[in-house]
């Protein structure tokens, strides 16, 4: 990684952090949700970066990919434990962070994903497994009383890649990927009271573009003309709205252009937290850019 790109990653960190600790202080019961993450998203732009994916806003057993709708009009509640995820990037190089907001008294459950987060940063360095880091994810959540979510990870970070090289499990495993001094990532361990298990749910408000083929209708070429800005880094649907929107998104998901990204969520009355953070890998450790 040349010192340019580093200089990239880093600018990107320092915003994605001053636009979540603003976020977050804003969480509060009665607190428009569509409001929260239009303003939200705003102040990333607003900060000189991109938007890297839709603010995700997912509270209580939904673990991961909410956001608002057009005219959604569901609030903040007192109880809440709401995870706020947000990516900014410059010049298509990722922050990812995000942190939980405990609306209710959930202080532990909190805490776990916290903790797990900050042993596994202290473990990064080259020659390190992520098996390695994946086992003290998880001892570190399990030592709280909580599960941890196995089939959420962390993530490499490229230019305009989202989810790259490595996959950083939240549980032990044998092996895994060795870390190299370059490697950029995300670690986000989930911590949950549920199964320990995410599946999809029905509501989707995420996509993104996956393969690029031709489209006949004149609406579905100005759509996708729009949508291939992003790079294939994922959108709202929110952002894109005419009279033919929503059904040329339904179509082109049908083709195979894009992918949808259903909202995942432990089971019904479990609550699930979460804590992430952005690092470049060094020769002796990690520089954590969203710190």
């Amino acid at each position: 990684m040349d010192d340019e790109i580093l200089d990239y990653y880093i600018q990107a960190g320092k915003i994605a952090k001053k636009c979540l600790d603003k976020a977050a202080s804003k969480v509060k019961p009665g607190v428009l949700i569509l409001d929260f993450v239009n303003e939200t998203e705003e102040s990333i732009l607003n900060e000189g970066a991109g938007i890297a994916f839709p603010l995700n806003i997912s509270r209580n057993e939904a673990a991961a990919h909410d956001t608002a709708s057009e005219g959604d009009m569901r609030e903040f509640m007192a109880g809440d434990v709401v995870k706020v995820d947000l990516g900014a990037h410059i010049n298509g190089y990722v922050a990812d962070t995000a942190v939980t907001v405990d609306l209710g008294n959930n202080k532990n459950l909190i805490e776990a994903s916290k903790k797990a987060l900050e042993k596994a940063i202290s473990l990064v360095k080259p020659g390190i497994t992520t098996g390695e880091i994946g086992t003290a994810v998880q001892a570190e959540i399990e030592k709280l009383g909580f599960l941890p979510v196995s089939n959420l990870t962390g993530h490499g970070l490229g230019n305009f890649l989202l989810h790259g090289i490595p996959t950083i499990p939240n549980v032990a495993i044998k092996g895994g990927t060795v870390i190299e001094e370059g490697m950029a990532f995300a670690i986000e361990p989930f911590a949950t009271t549920g199964s320990g298990q995410v599946s999809d749910g029905q509501r989707m408000e995420i996509f993104s573009q996956i393969s690029k083929k031709p489209v006949r209708l004149p609406s579905e070429r100005k759509l996708m003309k729009e949508i291939e800005e992003r790079k294939s880094l994922p959108f709202s649907r929110r952002w894109y709205r005419d009279l033919n929107s929503d059904i040329n998104i339904v179509r082109l998901c049908q083709k195979g252009i894009l992918r949808g990204y259903p909202v995942l969520h432990d089971i019904p009355g479990s609550l699930v937290s979460q804590r992430e953070h952005t690092m470049i890998v060094t020769e002796d450790g990690c520089i954590v850019t969203t710190a």
